[in-house]
């Protein structure tokens, strides 16, 4: 049985969308379109306007207009937070909608979208807008030894940057979008957002709620379009003040060098290659909680739990578990009944995630679990789960970005930081004992942004989010990201 699509999400996809700028719609200026599938099926979705070099100039300097001379920066602090708080209301009240454009755009089931992505985008939105009234300085006490005698009073201020660039991935579509406007708008920042080329849906749909809420003109705009073109000229755009990327370690790096030109501020949030660690007296839960870390999101989580390192007396019983999971989990559309694993996101990803399986095999990999392409239609991968690994394999080092586990034994507690830490990533890690003083004294050595203890894939707006390493600069989320959209200014005065 499949869920039947509202009335709205059909007129939606069915009508080509435009570009959102300067509070109004509008066609690409090349009046280039493009086509988005559906990945159940690789059947055209809707079709989207293709911005370029010149609509990113549009929204840019629609962008500039509205921080420097528009109202925006004129609202109270208590007025700005009223109106982020209204996006998170819309958001819920249109839940559904947003839930069923994202299953049918990125693949992902329903349920999940409904009970999961929605929420937490929302809750990221009302979170945030209490922050709005809560950015304060400090007043400072100096001294100036070669001043003797003198009296100062000196104080600081957090202000905004100014315009913002944001580019945003396709396996979070909506959540990945809130976690980058939502702070942003609650420091007084205008945007130019690039949605990810394969789902721009839900970032469109929710720049319409934005100006619902009573976002003035110019302060949010949305320019779908690839990466090569809208996202290089919004990354080295000179009036951006600051670029916030998400996506993939290789295209950070071009973000980097493109931020250059007027050496913009830069807060990336990257790949990873996560490890999971069990111990020999971790609960029987540790096998659920080690599938639901690489199969979550059909594997396309940044911090999938994709090296799974289990102690030598218990690593059949947990990898044999770990892959029974997988054998039961039900593939399918994400917009049908019960189902547990959608698509892949693009044929793209289809061929790369069936590259590394043929990497792993081709180097000595054995899957006790799936290991190929699912059905004839659709960009569906078998959750695999993959031994007889060694820490120099291409499937162990590098990020595959599907539902692709690999699994090794570690013998103590001595050796399994350093078997852990043995990556050119640090994003997230988790942890699984009775334990908890070993817990704790582990996490400490971990090279990680996020260190999960006996659960994985917790999120909460109040927690800040991000990685050592190569994946990535700063921190979104929690108290920390009013730091990455803020400056701080000196101001003395001689008494």
């Amino acid at each position: 049985m499949t869920v039947t699509v509202d009335h709205s999400v059909e007129e939606f996809t069915g009508t080509p969308r435009k570009l959102f700028i300067n509070g109004q719609w509008a066609a690409a200026a090349s009046g280039k379109t493009f086509e988005t599938p559906n990945p159940a099926t690789g059947k055209t979705l809707a079709r989207i306007a293709e911005g370029g070099s010149e609509d990113i100039d549009r929204a840019v300097r629609a962008a500039r207009t509205a921080f420097d001379d528009g109202p925006w920066g004129r609202l109270t602090p208590s007025e700005r937070g009223r109106i982020i708080w209204r996006i998170g209301d819309l958001i819920l009240q249109h839940a559904e909608e947003l839930a069923q454009l994202e299953s049918l755009d990125n693949g992902k089931p329903y349920a999940v979208a409904l009970g999961a992505d929605v929420p937490l985008a929302a809750d990221m939105f009302h979170y945030m807008a209490g922050w709005a009234t809560k950015i304060e300085g400090n007043s400072i006490n100096i001294s100036v030894p070669y001043m003797p005698g003198a009296n100062f009073h000196s104080y600081t201020l957090r202000e905004p940057i100014g315009v913002i660039g944001q580019i945003i991935p396709w396996n979070f579509p909506l959540l990945m979008a809130a976690w980058k406007l939502a702070p942003a708008l609650t420091t007084g920042n205008t945007v130019v957002l690039k949605p990810a080329e394969q789902t721009p849906l839900t970032a469109l749909r929710l720049a319409g709620l934005i100006a619902e809420a009573g976002v003035p003109d110019g302060v949010v705009n949305v320019v779908s379009g690839f990466g090569e073109t809208a996202g290089a000229a919004l990354a080295a755009h000179p009036l951006v003040d600051k670029v916030a990327f998400t996506g993939s370690t290789e295209v950070g790096r071009l973000i980097v060098h493109a931020a250059a030109g007027n050496l913009k501020k830069v807060t990336l949030e990257l790949g990873g290659k996560s490890p999971n660690i069990v111990f020999d007296d971790a609960s029987p839960e540790a096998v659920e909680g080690a599938a639901n870390a690489i199969f979550f999101n059909h594997g396309q989580c940044c911090v999938a739990g994709s090296r799974l390192y289990v102690q030598e007396g218990r690593f059949d019983e947990v990898v044999e578990g770990v892959a029974q999971i997988a054998k039961s989990i039900k593939l399918g559309p994400g917009m049908e009944a019960g189902t547990q694993m959608g698509p892949l996101v693009s044929d793209e990803q289809l061929r790369r995630v069936t590259g590394f399986l043929e990497s792993g095999r081709a180097e000595g990999a054995t899957a006790i679990a799936g290991g190929g392409r699912w059905g004839d239609s659709g960009y569906f991968v078998e959750p695999t789960v993959l031994t007889h690994t060694s820490p120099d394999m291409k499937v162990v080092r590098e990020e595959i970005f599907g539902p692709v586990l690999v699994a090794a034994p570690f013998q103590s507690m001595d050796d399994i930081a350093a078997l852990a830490n043995n990556s050119e990533y640090g994003l997230g890690a988790g942890i699984w004992t009775r334990d908890i003083s070993k817990a704790h004294a582990l996490a400490k050595k971990l090279r990680a942004g996020t260190v999960w203890i006996n659960c994985y894939n917790v999120f909460d707006a109040a927690l800040p989010f991000g990685g050592y390493k190569q994946s990535g600069w700063g921190r979104e989320m929690g108290h920390e990201v009013i730091e990455a959209y803020t400056e701080v200014k000196a101001v003395t005065a001689q008494l």
